[in-house]
């Protein structure tokens, strides 16, 4: 079957940025260490990309990217995935990124229902700590140093006032973790999974400021004991080792990361808080090179060094190679213990140079790398310049076999109860095989047996055999009230079968020709939900990920329909106008709450916006939208005329230039951290209950700020024309009262109201008051 138009891109792409020569000189350069660094963050694109690049792919070390959280609790500029979905986004782009500079990944915390997970921003670490259950996450840092065997662990962040406290957290657990690693009466259920204690021998902390436009550390960075230098550019690419970070970071995209580097950065100064002293190298004192374990492995190096000055010859690496392996494997049993695992990674390194030496060509891939239980799929095989002895095993999940095989293809059956793939899985390797089939190839060279794994083009993901798809997956009902009409679309994926919900005595459930129709009375305001089942089996949803960086995924739950039952009164006027930039669900829940709902594209801004009472701007907008941006001044006549301009949540780089895009000058605060309320229950201060905005149609009071998810609201405005009017006040425990978070002006005829709360985020979670504020909001003092 021939490839589609994506699959075929997706293919050129990854080989075309994976060359067989710059693949082999990735392979050699594994073989110029014997040294492991481990660098720790919390978030999916902590990691410091281009200090990484430059330790692996410039020194030879092997390098692992340690995560806490799948950053399930962030921000996404490419579209709506939050929670548990933006998780699964997070973690393929950060295995993405990781390829790019061949660094490892081990988590610390596995999505949103672990404990060790992202919610949200904190201030602080120890408050951070006691969310994650501070003996869990360092148990399970314990468990990756005794089984990674770092010799150097560099945190990101510095544990200082000022910086986030997820950084601060993993900084406190990684430098605590390096004292019970060593401890053989710590966690001793490790030693039953073949572990053995390990000591870290250096422990770096970053010598430079965790400040910028989102932190602001309160004291100077430690003294800096030693400076790491990328000394030359890369000699695979020949381009800056910045430069390289940055295409690792360019897979961040639901971050905004990467950058085009005007002056590439080729220092990074770090300070020595534990272990022996440098002298001038932050490899002194360790065993870089093999003879650094034992003298008789000098022969290897310089067999290594041969081979590695005998690039791009491929022919004349592979004899040096061999040599090098019987050097090691005749010197193996005086190897002290504590090295074991260099000559184990060594070998291993060596081998899959000379395999990449060969010329051997395998791409191994699925017609379509999600199947259901139940299904059969194809998997084709390309094997080019193999020799004719070489062996191919497939290496498959339970409840996963070959029913057909044919020369490059097998046809294979997902048992009906096959498991379904889990997408937080809990370590990722940069070269090899991931996921939960492979491919295994074992041949001869050089008079060696040689096996190596190859993993699929894409993963294999299993799901659920039947899947139920909701729209709308949350319905509004009025509270205290009778309703009733309320459909809902039922589509059942894979399957058939009998229907049901499971519902509260208030709300009766009855089948339409699409769906089911809901009714009912009664319903206290609040949340109710309704499991659905199949069979009278709990049902799942099959949440759809695809991004062309990152190619197709998904996030499966169990499926659930909401119902929110509120008091909500609108305008007379319910027309309205939103301008979204794709990153939020705000134009959806409006159309829900019974707004009339016009989505603006490029040419509707072009032209007359009278028509519309009120003109409501997503988050982000004015910097995903260029047509957007390029309206100002329009929406600025717009406002002056008479018209109700509200624009939600904006960062400074958004965009948002304080002179230009709001009607009157209008400044947000920058670092964030200055500039936001992180405890979703900080007490609220309403500044001005006459204003209309806050007057009606619903009277807003402190009871609509009950209820709130993750946080108050973040870059809120600093500074504002004498126009603007702050309705609120609030801040988090000890902290000076922010007024930034909602702004209204009368400006001409009309107005303009900007706020920084995270009413799109409440509005997912269901929160009643959220939905009064957007009313108002929307209404702009009309009633």
């Amino acid at each position: 079957m021939p490839l589609s138009r994506t699959e075929l891109t997706h293919r050129f792409t990854q080989r075309r940025a994976n060359p067989r020569l710059v693949a082999l000189h990735r392979a050699l350069s594994r073989l110029k260490s014997t040294v492991t660094v481990l660098h720790t963050g919390a978030h999916p694109d902590d990691e410091q990309n281009a200090m990484l690049a430059c330790m692996r792919f410039g020194l030879g070390m092997r390098t692992i990217i340690g995560c806490s959280t799948r950053g399930e609790g962030g921000q996404n500029t490419l579209g709506p995935e939050r929670g548990g979905a933006l998780g699964v986004v997070r973690t393929r782009e950060l295995e993405e990124s990781a390829k790019v500079i061949d660094a490892d990944i081990v988590w610390f915390g596995f999505g949103p229902n672990d404990p060790a997970h992202d919610f949200g921003f904190s201030k602080n670490g120890h408050d951070t700590l006691e969310r994650w259950q501070h003996d869990l996450i360092v148990e399970r840092m314990v468990g990756a140093y005794r089984s990674e065997k770092p010799d150097i662990v560099i945190p990101t962040f510095l544990d200082v006032p000022g910086q986030h406290g997820h950084h601060r957290a993993m900084t406190m657990a990684a430098e605590q973790a390096i004292a019970l690693a060593a401890d053989p009466d710590a966690y001793p259920e490790h030693f039953a999974r073949g572990l053995a204690p390990w000591q870290v021998t250096k422990y770096y902390l970053p010598a430079w400021s965790g400040g910028g436009s989102t932190y602001d550390d309160e004291v100077p960075p430690p003294a800096e004991t030693v400076r790491f230098i990328a000394t030359d550019p890369d000699f695979a690419s020949g381009v800056t080792f910045d430069e390289i970070g940055e295409w690792s970071r360019l897979y961040h995209a639901s971050q905004g990361m990467g950058r085009w580097p005007e002056n590439p950065k080729a220092e990074w100064p770090l300070h020595l808080r534990a272990g022996p002293d440098d002298n001038g190298s932050i490899t002194d004192n360790l065993p870089g090179c093999l003879a650094d374990i034992i003298p008789g492995l000098a022969a290897a190096d310089t067999a290594i060094a041969t081979a590695i000055a005998a690039f791009p010859k491929a022919g004349e690496i592979i004899a040096p190679l061999a040599v090098a392996l019987e050097v090691i494997e005749t010197n193996a049993e005086t190897v002290p213990a504590q090295h074991i695992h260099r000559i184990e990674t060594m070998i291993a390194d060596l081998e899959a140079a000379m395999l990449v030496a060969t010329g051997i060509d395998c791409v191994a891939a699925l017609d379509r790398p999600v199947v259901a239980q139940g299904q059969t799929i194809d998997l084709s095989l390309t094997l080019r310049g193999a020799p004719e002895d070489v062996s191919v095993d497939l290496i498959l999940p339970d409840g996963v076999s070959v029913i057909a095989q044919r020369p490059g293809r097998y046809t294979l059956e997902v048992a009906p109860d096959a498991p379904i793939t889990e997408p937080f899985t809990q370590s990722f390797a940069a070269s090899g095989a991931n996921g939960d089939a492979c491919i295994v190839l074992t041949l001869t060279i050089a008079g060696r047996t040689i096996s190596s794994a190859v993993g699929l083009e894409r993963p294999l993901t299993i799901v659920p055999a039947a899947s139920v798809s909701l729209a709308p997956s949350a319905v509004l009902v009025p509270a205290d009230a009778e309703f009733s009409g309320c459909s809902v679309e039922v589509k059942i994926e894979g399957g058939a079968g009998d229907l049901s919900l499971s519902s509260p005595q208030a709300i009766e459930v009855a089948p339409n020709r699409d769906g089911v129709t809901l009714s009912g009375r009664g319903l206290a305001e609040g949340r109710h939900g309704l499991d659905v089942l199949l069979d009278d089996t709990p049902a799942f949803t099959v949440q759809p990920i695809d991004y062309a960086h990152i190619g197709k995924s998904l996030y499966v739950t169990p499926a659930r329909l909401d119902i929110l039952a509120l008091n909500l009164a609108l305008p007379t006027d319910r027309r309205v106008a939103y301008v979204g930039g794709g990153a939020d669900n705000v134009g959806v829940w409006l159309a829900r709450m019974g707004f009339e709902v016009t989505e603006l594209d490029a040419r509707a801004l072009s032209e007359d916006l009278s028509g519309f009472p009120t003109i409501v701007v997503g988050i982000f907008a004015f910097g995903l939208r260029p047509d957007l941006a390029a309206s100002t001044e329009a929406l600025h006549a717009y406002v002056e005329a008479g018209g109700n301009l509200v624009t939600l949540y904006h960062r400074p780089w958004d965009g948002w230039d304080p002179d230009g895009v709001p009607p009157r000058f209008l400044k947000i605060g920058q670092p964030s951290l200055r500039w936001r309320v992180t405890n979703p229950e900080a007490p609220v201060e309403v500044l001005a209950t006459d204003n209309p905005v806050l007057a009606g149609p619903n009277p807003i009071s402190a009871r609509d700020f009950e209820g709130w998810n993750k946080e108050r609201g973040l870059y809120f405005a600093a500074e504002w024309d004498k126009a603007y009017t702050p309705l609120l006040a609030m801040s988090d425990k000890g902290e000076d009262p922010l007024k930034g978070s909602l702004l209204t002006a009368e400006i001409g005829r009309g107005r303009h109201t900007h706020t920084s709360l995270v009413l799109h985020h409440q509005l997912d979670n269901l929160v009643p008051g959220a939905f009064r504020i957007l009313a108002n909001l929307v209404a702009g003092g009309r009633m």
